[in-house]
């Protein structure tokens, strides 16, 4: 006897390179979902940041692009939302593939109607704590399903692995790693005669930073999802609670001060900074900028530490991120999840990997 096949409508924010690698994804896998899963998964909006196509029957996601370009509808994010919930499918979602708060700040208003949400977006997950403690009470009540495994570690299953940790009766004890593909890749490329201002001229050349490289030395990057696996553990911390060390030069932080302008100067200012990494080397060490969540001290860092050459932090390649658990069954030595940690494909994939436990848990 086949089963029935249960309708999930999707609605896109931000086909920018993530969100429009996982439209080419679903374009070419979804079928193979009905086989296995009787899923039959169809997108039925996209948004970018101007304007939106809203459709009644599913788009054809081999024109995407040229039916968004042709669209006069502007775009609304509270119309976006209402659209889905009108649709005739058995379950809808957002797939908000963005980096900003507009999205986020509905999502509450989107669960208590029923709608999924999937998302590689930080901002929600890392928000205000009584804004992430509210959605879960509201999916209680709706149904809704919520799921961020891209927030940490791009396509990696760090989240994943978390919540099987805690949901068998593991005890956390740290949570420690270097979570940023950007950092990882200029502290992977640091030599000992290399200049911290060169590599980070260098990845920003590569395409491995944002546009301002100021956002990525910020460490906010860092902080972000160090609190997102602190908060999944149980901790009630706010971002501001995170000790954030940050690499900018505190003469070089003005917005005001262009990027070229910054890179131009960063070398005149990061002489101590230098100076650190030719010690290390000496020493038979390496710098790696951290995250850290102590579960003991409920104390959570983003930081500049060092460690030995034989450490595996220390032998990482490329965007290569990498997260120790620590725990009452896992100690000496830890649970590691390591791998790419920054890239269109493994990102997508990994909010792909997150619609498909949302197929798994409906299905229940």
């Amino acid at each position: 006897m086949s089963q029935k096949v249960t309708t999930l409508g999707l609605g896109l924010i931000g086909p920018g390179t993530v969100g429009s690698v996982l439209l080419e994804q679903i374009e070419t896998h979804a079928h193979k979902l009905i086989e296995k899963y009787a899923i039959d998964i169809r997108v039925y909006a996209i948004a970018n940041s101007r304007k939106m196509v809203l459709g009644q029957e599913a788009l054809q996601l081999g024109s995407w692009k040229q039916q968004l370009d042709e669209s006069h509808t502007p775009v609304s994010l509270d119309r976006f939302g209402s659209h889905l919930k009108s649709l005739d499918t058995d379950h809808v979602a957002v797939v908000d593939c963005t980096a900003g708060d507009e999205a986020p700040a509905l999502y509450s208003t989107w669960a208590a109607g029923g709608v999924h949400i999937v998302t590689p977006n930080k901002k929600f997950v890392s928000g205000p704590f009584p804004r992430y403690r509210d959605l879960t009470f509201i999916q209680k009540q709706s149904n809704a399903q919520f799921f961020y495994e891209g927030t940490v570690g791009a396509g990696l299953p760090v989240i994943s692995s978390l919540k099987t940790l805690l949901d068998t009766g593991d005890q956390i004890r740290t949570i420690e790693g270097v979570f940023s593909g950007t950092l990882s890749y200029i502290f992977n490329n640091l030599g000992a005669t290399d200049s911290f201002a060169d590599v980070v001229r260098s990845a920003q050349n590569a395409g491995y930073t944002e546009p301002d490289p100021r956002d990525d030395l910020s460490g906010m990057d860092v902080a972000r999802k160090i609190l997102i696996l602190a908060r999944e553990c149980g901790c009630e911390m706010e971002l501001s609670d995170v000790a954030t060390q940050s690499l900018v030069p505190e003469a070089l932080r003005d917005a005001s001060i262009s990027v070229e302008d910054f890179l131009d100067r960063l070398a005149e200012h990061s002489a101590d900074l230098d100076g650190e990494i030719k010690d290390a080397a000496k020493q038979g060490s390496v710098l790696r900028f951290v995250g850290k969540y102590d579960a003991v001290a409920n104390k959570c860092e983003a930081v500049l530490r060092r460690f030995s050459s034989d450490h595996p932090f220390a032998n990482l390649s490329g965007t290569e991120n990498i997260v120790s658990f620590r725990t009452g069954r896992y100690d000496e030595p830890p649970l590691k999840v390591n791998g790419p940690g920054a890239g269109p494909d493994v990102t997508a994939a990994g909010v792909f990997g997150d619609i498909i436990q949302l197929i798994l848990r409906i299905k229940k």
